[in-house]
């Protein structure tokens, strides 16, 4: 009996095994740093609560009360409400925290702690801090060159008055809890939305206005508001430094040119100039490669990060420096300041949101493949 031989056979290759991919810590870590942030300051109002030293809102605390929107809450009001609001932020911070650690939403409670975890943040960002922490922000390179030059000099610094720096240090720690608790808010709906946590893209779900084409078309007029408004101010400031008394009268203007107001307001409008052109960064070539100028990084790529963090701390603190002056421009004491002193600074929660924009455009365009979900 013969038997006809068979074929050998062949086994199909395996198929390859899926890239591993990266887990998406960072949005539990900054859910973490939120917790933390609302346990601390619960800790301190308990503290202050009782009497202890160091309250930095209110009355008696602050040493400019006008410049805050806390300045007239005295702090038997102030310090009990900043420790509900932290033992209140530090429990639900954490379940929320802990639900995005382990892979679970938080069912219809989602939008519901998204939306309080915004309000928070938004309070935290633009609320509470004051124009203050922009001012210590751009005034450090100039104090920095002023004491460059009392050295060579030896002449003295300027008198520049006590601004309230322990008052300053805990807004720009809001501002931190505040970034903490957006990244929260944000992280949660996406979970919600069963869309990545790191790059907010859900499977089969594309939103036109998302799209690098779309970024990039409404990023350049975003970056249009963020540009122009500091150029306007920037030439009201230049005008008073170059002898044109713009929009103020003269024994105004004469008493400012002792006092030496306007060559501080001219370093101050050079620094909206510089910021306005590294904003035309975020639609230009030279904004994701090093041009030739930058002679160290020439024709490398411009890490994404090295553009949004910074723009994105600008344009939370230029947004609560202007919404200052609408707040002052409400009282007796500035109601009557002529145009040109307060009107460009009430134009800037409109920079601050151009500016927003404008680097979630670049964001948007530059974030490519996303190393966690794999989605471009």
């Amino acid at each position: 009996m013969s038997t006809r031989p068979t074929a050998p056979t062949h086994a199909s290759p395996p198929a390859p095994a899926p890239a591993p991919v990266r887990s998406a810590r960072r949005p539990v870590r900054l859910g973490y740093a939120a917790t933390a942030w609302s346990a601390l300051y619960a800790g301190l109002g308990l503290f202050w609560t009782a009497g202890g030293p160091g309250f930095p809102f209110g009355p008696g605390h602050d040493p400019v009360p006008i410049e805050s929107a806390l300045g007239s809450v005295p702090a038997a009001v102030a310090a009990p409400a900043l420790a509900t609001f932290g033992a209140l932020g530090a429990v639900l911070g954490l379940a929320a925290t802990r639900a995005l650690a382990a892979g679970r939403t938080l069912g219809p409670a989602a939008p519901v702690f998204a939306g309080y975890a915004a309000v928070s943040a938004l309070a935290l960002l633009v609320v509470v801090p004051d124009r203050r922490v922009l001012m210590l922000v751009a005034y450090a390179p100039i104090l920095a060159g002023v004491g460059l030059c009392v050295l060579v000099t030896g002449s003295s610094m300027p008198h520049l008055g006590d601004p309230g720096l322990w008052t300053v240090t805990n807004q720009a720690v809001f501002v931190l809890g505040g970034l903490a608790w957006a990244g929260l808010a944000v992280a949660t709906m996406r979970r919600h939305r069963a869309a990545c946590l790191d790059c907010g893209r859900a499977p089969g779900r594309v939103s036109r206005w998302t799209t690098p084409a779309a970024a990039a078309r409404w990023g350049r007029w975003a970056v249009g508001v963020a540009v122009a408004v500091p150029l306007g101010y920037a030439a009201t400031r230049w005008a008073w430094a170059l002898g044109l008394p713009l929009g103020i009268d003269a024994e105004f203007y004469r008493e400012g040119k002792e006092d030496g107001l306007w060559m501080a307001g001219a370093a101050l409008g050079s620094l909206g100039i510089f910021g306005a052109v590294l904003t035309l960064g975020l639609v230009q070539r030279w904004g994701e490669t090093y041009p030739r100028w930058v002679w160290f990084r020439a024709g490398r790529t411009v890490p994404p990060k090295v553009a949004v963090v910074p723009a994105t701390l600008v344009s939370v603190i230029v947004t609560s420096a202007g919404l200052e002056y609408w707040r002052l421009i409400r009282t007796p004491v500035f109601a009557d300041q002529w145009w040109a002193t307060m009107g460009p600074e009430l134009l800037w929660p409109l920079w601050g949101a151009g500016l927003a924009a404008a680097t979630l455009a670049y964001h948007l365009r530059r974030r490519g493949t996303c190393r966690t979900c794999g989605q471009g």
